[in-house]
């Protein structure tokens, strides 16, 4: 289970855990994910081992006929009728950042 405090290193390492144990359930080898997925076997390995890049990623988990389920792992952000009011209808395309509340001027309503 992930939680909100594991590191960023954590984090990876379980999701490679849990990518491996999806390639050993649909019964492939390392090299045929690999093949599959146009990477090397060894792309296949970092990526059981939690450091991979997102594209090869997304790659191994097309060749493990697991790409629905990025929709559970990031689903569709819509805009905000809040955020839509503030733009006017136009789509936010950068954020603002942070600011601090001594920098914060109140609500024009």
């Amino acid at each position: 289970m992930i939680l909100a405090e594991d590191s960023p290193a954590a984090v990876a390492a379980l999701l490679g855990e849990r990518l491996k144990q999806a390639r050993l359930n649909a019964d492939l080898t390392q090299a045929e994910v690999a093949e599959l997925a146009g990477v090397s076997r060894k792309a296949v390995l970092n990526a059981e081992k939690g450091k991979v890049t997102l594209e090869v990623m997304v790659a191994i988990l097309g060749a493990l006929r697991l790409t629905g389920q990025l929709d559970n792992f990031l689903p569709v952000q819509h805009v905000s009728p809040i955020q839509l009011a503030k733009l006017q209808g136009r789509r936010r395309q950068r954020a603002s950042g942070k600011r601090s509340s001594e920098q914060q001027e109140p609500p024009e309503w």
